[in-house]
């Protein structure tokens, strides 16, 4: 299996240092050792927007960013994930280029979502609209044909009118089939994990969400995951979304996301209360990759539905918005709250989310690295970076608030301070200890107070936290060397 207990990290190809050279540089000079579970390279691939989620062709690395023997190299550091964005394409690719010149006569016109494969007449009903879990103010995006007709076709995604992402029809053979060389191209390269980057939309059904429509979804990713096994490729499928669908996944053999843990793992630093989330430490599948932070924000809908108190998530969001973040919003109305609450995702970084305070960092950090999964830590995360405000209003992209990119000054720097070594020391002893292989429990001591730890054998590790005072203590002992305790 190339998904293996230890930490990950999360980077663009550019973030650390300019480029995947520079990447590789970085982790291997201040960083050995802390990534052996993988490095996850957000889109290399020429792109046309979305800082690369708008894929133009699988088949090459931007060259702005290196190129795949520098993808390989990073194989000796940490297996490489990469993603594959299973709902779209861009609008520049050559598929949907020959589609606008030539129309319905296209030999790829199959591949993308006339909204009449929805709705025969071409008319969306306003109730069916109402349902959408709509990531942009409409599901669709007129485009002018070399015919002279006009194509109004599905995309979920976009900020631009009309969208630069062009959602393809997984129900054609020809779509699927691409899908399949493409995997196949990857596991040419030595790519061995992919992550499913928007899995969740890619079934279209009137008079539903069109967000994770079952029976129809298990289809379609028992079909990559079949593909995929035969090649030897682990997938990671992304899917905001409650609780509960995470259960499913990981009822039926995937690897998800804890989109939850972050947001509670911030309430309880901010409220000094452990009950809830020694509560859900206690109840979660297992078999998830955690995070903090990543490069779009901190979870809040639909991720904590029926989950947390929205009086209380109110606070958590205002309280990040007095600290620099902004907001996501859930377009669509029967997505939001009967009171209006409406907050897709705060755009933050960890730390500046925390207040800035490094043993309330440190804690949330410990927290990650402690519960059960595959921990995944952001580039921004890792160095302990503050909102840059700056370059959000700049871009005019609210999420860039969490993705500045760092020089190799900049990053000797930040490796130097206390706050990040402190992090390097807890991953370390995520990787290194072998009694996170073994059993995990939680215990809630007293209302501010709790413990998580891990067995295994004559080995075991545990973590005692106060939230009050953000204080965060390892304990750690094994079969010859007797016991270590420390701050973290």
């Amino acid at each position: 299996m190339a998904f293996i207990n230890k930490a990950q990290l999360i980077s663009y190809p550019d973030s650390l240092g300019g480029d995947l050279k520079s990447l590789r540089e970085t982790l291997a000079r201040f960083f050995p050792g802390c990534f052996a579970g993988g490095i996850h390279i957000l889109p290399p691939y020429p792109s046309s927007g979305d800082r690369g989620f708008a894929p133009i062709t699988y088949a090459e690395i931007d060259p702005r960013f290196g190129s795949w023997y520098d993808i390989a190299s990073l194989n000796e550091i940490g297996p490489v994930m990469l993603d594959l964005m299973v709902n779209h394409v861009s609008r520049r690719s050559a598929y949907f280029q020959d589609f606008l010149e030539k129309g319905r006569a296209s030999p790829y016109a199959s591949l993308f979502i006339d909204i009449a494969k929805v709705w025969p007449d071409g008319k969306p009903a306003a109730e069916d609209i109402a349902k959408l879990f709509l990531r942009r103010s409409a599901p669709y995006s007129d485009y002018r044909l070399g015919t002279g007709e006009t194509a109004r076709v599905w995309t979920t995604f976009g900020h631009e009118e009309p969208s630069e992402q062009i959602d393809l029809d997984l129900e054609s053979p020809m779509a699927m089939s691409m899908l399949i060389d493409t995997l196949a191209s990857f596991r040419s390269r030595g790519v061995r994990m992919l992550r499913l980057d928007a899995i969740g939309y890619v079934v279209k059904r009137a008079g539903t969400s069109c967000f994770f429509v079952e029976p129809e979804i298990w289809d379609v990713m028992d079909r990559i995951r079949h593909e995929a096994d035969e090649l030897g490729i682990d997938l990671l499928p992304e899917v905001h979304a409650p609780i509960g669908i995470q259960r499913k996944l990981s009822d039926r053999g995937y690897l998800g996301y804890d989109f939850a843990l972050p947001f509670l793992i911030l309430s309880a630093i901010s409220s000094g209360k452990s009950e809830d989330l020694v509560r859900y430490l206690r109840d979660r599948p297992s078999r998830l990759v955690t995070m903090l932070d990543c490069h779009d924000g901190i979870p809040v809908k639909p991720d904590l539905d029926d989950f947390v108190d929205e009086g209380e998530a109110r606070k958590i969001v205002e309280s990040c918005v007095e600290r620099g973040a902004n907001l996501s919003r859930v377009y669509s109305d029967s997505h939001k709250s009967s009171d209006g609450f409406d907050v897709h995702q705060i755009r933050s970084t960890y730390f500046s989310a925390v207040g800035g305070d490094e043993d309330s960092y440190v804690a949330a950090r410990a927290i990650q690295l402690f519960a059960p999964g595959i921990p995944q830590v952001y580039y921004v995360g890792l160095l302990a970076g503050e909102n840059d405000k700056e370059g959000a209003r700049r871009s005019g992209e609210g999420r860039d608030v969490n993705r500045r990119n760092y020089t190799m000054e900049e990053i000797e720097r930040a490796a130097q301070t206390d706050i990040v070594k402190r992090i390097v020391r807890l991953l370390h002893l995520r990787n290194e200890c072998s009694a996170f292989d073994g059993r995990f429990f939680v215990r809630d001591i007293r209302d501010s107070r709790m413990e998580l730890s891990w067995e295994n054998g004559g080995a075991s590790v545990s973590l005692e936290l106060d939230l009050r005072t953000r204080e965060a203590i390892v304990t750690q002992r094994s079969e010859g060397s007797g016991m270590h305790r420390w701050k973290a």
